[in-house]
């Protein structure tokens, strides 16, 4: 019987701990929800206190516009230094230089000169690696008994029938050393993918005026600089480096940019800056129908990128950025600057408002994608729909190439096309949103590339017509892209989301 007792007393013993054990769970896992809570309460409160602090400072007021509009300039230079490579390599026909025999006939035009020491094939066509032997022969026994032994080109190349200076003749990128387009696209690609790395780390971790600063830097010393350079091997370093300067500006300026803006202002924003990027393309068909010499065209294209210096005193850091950091006095300086210009004040009480996180805020990195579920599917699926936007825009210019456009109309196209459809991207986004807007842009772009294939080379005013509905498509949805990676992320993580997305459709394109 008191055994049963204490069993029973054991029992009860027991069962009261583990109610608490449970409760104690409980209260903890409360208390976790609770601080969890509180968290996003700060950061909800600290968002609607910077919100009316945008409001005080004015939505889209003067120093907004002139914020936007300083990136004209840059983005017609990130347009030139991407797409000049298409004007630089047009085909040019070689042929031995044989100026040897003007020594016998100095009177010989180019024709008989050609005639006489060149052999041709069976279409009666000069051949371009091969010429005959020299011979310590007079004219008239050239003329008269012509030559028959022929070796490779020993004295270099000439190009009779060009009317412009590529890289091509000035380099002799033929008869073994042809230019290879791939391998050129893999290294400019290359490029992107080290540059949006480094310089997504470095507008992170230093903020986003430093790496604009940097890239405009790039732009002058390897853009601007690549019309000195000596050997092809140089320019294609060149190329690798100011790919580099090209995506670190377009990362930080759209940051900078919609960081600055609020609402609706930062669509706004992002279409303004992109159609000063499709005005681009008209900068670059002008220059380079203006301009035969290719070094005469990176002179021209890359001047302006002198007067960026002054982006040293002009361009202001981002306030949210300087939040996250915990940098409120510098964030309070440069949103009371903003004010002034705009001619408004900001209440102080309003400012007073802003305060340092309680925590650190540790810095964000790709780990942070990985690790958060949600976060990497969403980032994935952009890395995704970058990959097949740049993807269509690639193939559609392949097709406007073999369509017989001549490079300057090739180059025009985009510029005309893309003005009209990033601004009714506006209209799209207003009436659909961001997400949809996305996914019709892009199914739209697709849909038109692939039905190009489908015509045939007879059908080319029909085919023409897909090719620039498909251009205006494709050009939209790069548009609302930008827009809605820039809204669907918070300012931790939304570079770095940039960066993965171009790293990865860069890693895509290269496979």
């Amino acid at each position: 019987m008191a055994s049963e007792d204490n069993l029973r007393v054991e029992l009860q013993t027991q069962s009261s701990s583990s109610n608490l054990s449970v409760t104690a769970e409980q209260s903890q896992s409360e208390s976790l929800g609770t601080v969890l809570n509180k968290l996003r309460a700060i950061n909800t409160t600290q968002d609607d206190i910077f919100d009316s602090i945008m409001d005080a400072v004015g939505g889209f007021g003067k120093f907004q516009r002139g914020l936007v509009a300083l990136g004209f300039v840059p983005n017609l230079l990130t347009c030139f230094f991407m797409f000049v490579d298409i004007t630089l390599f047009s085909d040019q026909k070689a042929y031995c230089n044989t100026s040897w025999i003007l020594a016998v006939g100095p009177n010989l035009s180019e024709d008989e000169q050609l005639n006489l020491t060149l052999p041709r094939d069976a279409n009666g066509s000069f051949l371009t690696c091969l010429m005959y032997l020299p011979v310590n022969w007079d004219l008239d026994s050239i003329i008269q008994f012509g030559l028959n032994e022929t070796q490779s080109c020993s004295d270099g190349w000439i190009y009779p029938k060009s009317k412009t200076r590529s890289l091509i003749n000035e380099f002799d990128l033929v008869c073994g050393n042809e230019f290879n387009m791939e391998a050129q696209l893999i290294v400019f690609l290359a490029g992107l993918m080290m540059g949006s790395l480094v310089f997504g780390f470095i507008s992170d971790r230093f903020g986003r005026y430093p790496a604009l600063l940097l890239s405009i830097m790039g732009m002058i010393i390897f853009g601007f600089g690549s019309a000195f350079v000596s050997t092809f091997q140089q320019y294609q370093i060149y190329r690798f480096m100011v790919s580099q300067t090209l995506v670190g500006y377009s990362l930080s300026s759209i940051s900078l940019v919609t960081e600055w803006l609020t609402g609706e202002h930062r669509a706004h924003g992002i279409v303004l800056d992109h159609c000063f990027y499709a005005v681009g393309f008209l900068f670059l068909a002008g220059l380079s129908y203006t301009f035969a010499h290719w070094r005469l065209l990176f002179l021209a294209g890359g001047a302006p990128a002198f007067f960026l210096i002054s982006y040293i005193w002009i361009i202001p850091e981002s306030p949210r950025w300087l939040m996250v950091k915990g940098k409120m006095e510098k964030a309070k300086h440069v949103l009371c600057y903003a004010a002034a210009v705009n001619n408004r004040n900001i209440p102080l009480s309003l400012l007073d408002q802003l305060k340092e996180p309680r925590e650190p805020v540790t810095d964000a990195s790709l780990l942070d994608f990985y690790n958060n579920r949600h976060l990497f599917k969403a980032t994935l699926v952009m890395a995704c729909v970058w990959f097949s936007v740049g993807y269509c825009f690639m193939i559609v210019g392949f097709i406007l190439r073999d369509f017989g456009v001549n490079v300057y109309t090739s180059q025009i196209i985009p510029g005309v096309v893309g003005l009209p459809a990033r601004l009714c991207t506006l209209f799209l986004l207003e009436q659909i949103g961001r997400k949809w807007s996305q996914a019709v842009t892009l199914f739209q772009g697709t849909f038109m590339t692939f039905l190009i294939l489908t015509f045939s080379s007879e059908l080319k005013s029909t085919k023409l017509l897909i090719i620039l509905l498909g251009q205006f498509t494709i050009e939209s949805s790069v548009t609302v892209f930008f827009i809605y990676t820039s809204e669907l992320l918070p300012t931790v993580v939304s570079l770095w989301d940039h960066e993965f997305s171009w790293t990865s459709s860069d890693l895509f394109f290269q496979g």
